[in-house]
């Protein structure tokens, strides 16, 4: 049987932007299917959605194993039937202290295992559920660093804020929301990347934005109309510069 409710899976989604795009699915009336690497972190930040009314569900998946990635789909397909938005949260930049001449090779690996090769396998796996949803959404959480326009620029707005191995997988994975927009643009499903912004989170303590609005474009993005834009870079109501 085919869920008649619209179904989401989040993944990185066990606390800050992942959590709150989570509770802000769910909030709308969604079933959302919470994804982290640690089982124990994920199965409490499920429950704590489940306490505030939310139909959450928890799944083990970590972007760098991708042997755990079939028995998500698996789960999926026999629990729900369909997919209706998947957001690829999950993230990480392990190489701030350096820049493109300095950066460790098994840095920029192990970055790219985890931000870009694992995100493909496992979109693509899923892409046949996506595809049974009336409005199929993919959402790819990508960053403002990830833009090489604004890198160009004399004056960057990023300024100084260059460890290329999350920058560039950054900018990889803008290619790929590209590229998978057109191939699915004869298709109802929609494919953006999407900047959160400036959040205050474990990792950027000092940020001024909030996780409830750094979760903001995403939910946008998942809950696009017929008529809404795919192929895109956006931040809350504005579109980025690739």
């Amino acid at each position: 049987m085919t869920s008649q409710k619209s179904v989401a899976l989040v993944t990185g989604a066990n606390k800050g932007i992942g959590f709150e795009i989570c509770r802000q699915l769910g909030k709308l009336g969604f079933t959302v299917i919470l994804s982290a690497r640690n089982s124990e972190l994920g199965k409490v930040a499920a429950d704590q959605l489940v306490g505030e009314g939310i139909d959450a569900r928890f799944v083990k998946l970590d972007m760098e194993d991708a042997a755990g990635f079939e028995p998500v789909r698996k789960y999926i397909e026999d629990e729900f039937g369909k997919l209706d938005v998947l957001v690829n949260n999950a993230g990480f930049a392990i190489d701030w202290e350096y820049k493109a001449d300095t950066v460790p090779m098994d840095l920029i690996r192990k970055t790219y295992e985890g931000n870009f090769f694992g995100l493909i396998d496992l979109t693509q796996r899923l892409l046949p559920l996506i595809l049974r949803s009336e409005q199929g959404r993919i959402v790819n959480q990508s960053s403002g660093l990830g833009s090489l326009t604004l890198h160009s620029l004399p004056d960057s707005p990023l300024g100084d804020v260059k460890p290329f191995a999350y920058n560039s997988s950054k900018t990889a994975l803008n290619a790929f929301t590209v590229h998978l927009a057109d191939a699915l643009r004869h298709t109802p499903v929609k494919v953006n990347s999407t900047h959160p912004g400036e959040v205050k989170t474990d990792a950027n303590p000092n940020a001024t934005m909030t996780i409830e609005e750094g979760a903001k474009t995403a939910v946008r993005m998942a809950t696009l109309p017929a008529d809404g834009p795919t192929g895109g870079f956006f931040h809350l109501g504005n579109t980025l510069p690739w």
